[in-house]
């Protein structure tokens, strides 16, 4: 039965839109994720009698680089969404994929779960839609092992979120119109299991205490549009001051764009990219020209960008 659903849909396709993200935010380790107005647009066709082959055509990000073979990350999505929906694929079925990406690898703005999140969107969106956005998210994390980035990108706007025992709990509230992020991405690429491999195994209390407080507070500012307490929210205790050891240049560019007159600003994910916070134009400008002066400073080669958030998760942008 299952063979002859998803044999009913050879030829067809979806295309989908996923946001980049940022995770963290500086004391929410984790927990908490931004959704990024720079995004991936992945369509997929079916091919159930391509005996398993899968081709890919990337444009921009990744190019030459994103493999062809069901480790690539948009093809467990899909086919994770997929086997929840019909069980077991058929060993035929095959997928021809095209990318139009804009967010850079391995620089700590969620690509691999945005090619997750897109993955589960486009097997649901080719069943009919039988899931619900908690059980994408579910999906998702199995394959992210955890939910912060890819609750934002799913949902938009900001997010806190969790994994439990049932599943992940995600709560989300738009971010401000006015407020801006400035991105710094090096062109420096930073492995998130290295970077997790630089942390300790436990932390000071007085440290993981500093971080709870920093969380609550600047969660309730931002809900509350308080956008004075980023600066508070994005001081972390727990991994920044370890990954410095390995990006030795982080310190110095958090602290000129707080200088130059951040909201708050920090290690976008895992690194490599610097992400501050400001709610003008005037500030946006001023906060590239700081982090790119910084960057020159400590022979850090990469650009600086200005995005807004967005409060649109990902979503299906058309079907055939």
């Amino acid at each position: 039965m299952a063979s002859q659903r998803l044999a009913g849909l050879d030829g067809s396709s979806v295309a989908v839109e996923v946001p980049a993200s940022s995770a963290n935010l500086g004391a929410g380790y984790d927990c908490l994720g931004v959704a990024l107005a720079m995004t991936n647009r992945i369509e997929v066709e079916v091919r159930v009698w391509s005996r398993g082959e899968i081709e890919l055509v990337v444009d921009g990000e990744g190019r030459d680089e994103l493999t062809e073979d069901r480790e690539n990350r948009f093809v467990r999505g899909l086919e994770a969404a997929l086997r929840a929906i019909f069980g077991e694929l058929p060993d035929g079925i095959g997928w021809r994929i095209g990318m139009r990406n804009q967010i850079p690898l391995s620089r700590g703005l969620g690509s691999s779960a945005a090619a997750t999140i897109g993955g589960v969107l486009a097997g649901n969106a080719l069943a009919g839609e039988p899931l619900s956005r908690p059980e994408l998210l579910r999906l998702a994390t199995q394959i992210e092992e955890h939910p912060d980035n890819a609750a934002a990108v799913l949902l938009g706007g900001f997010v806190v979120s969790a994994a439990t025992a049932d599943g992940v709990e995600a709560i989300r509230f738009d971010a401000p119109r006015e407020l801006r992020a400035v991105l710094f991405i090096p062109d420096l690429r930073l492995s998130t299991r290295d970077m997790r491999a630089a942390l300790p195994a436990s932390v000071p209390m007085a440290d993981a205490i500093a971080n709870l407080g920093a969380v609550a507070v600047g969660v309730a500012g931002l809900a509350t549009g308080r956008f004075e307490l980023l600066g508070r929210l994005t001081v972390d205790r727990l991994h920044e001051p370890y990954r410095a050891q390995a990006y030795p240049q982080l310190p110095v560019l958090v602290a000129a764009a707080r200088e130059a007159g951040a909201l708050g600003a920090c290690l976008s994910g895992a690194g490599s990219a610097i992400i501050a916070f400001t709610d003008s134009a005037a500030g946006a400008a001023a906060l590239e020209t700081a982090l790119t002066a910084a960057a020159t400073r400590t022979d850090l080669p990469g650009r600086a960008r200005t995005v807004h958030l967005r409060n649109e998760g990902a979503r299906v942008v058309a079907r055939a």
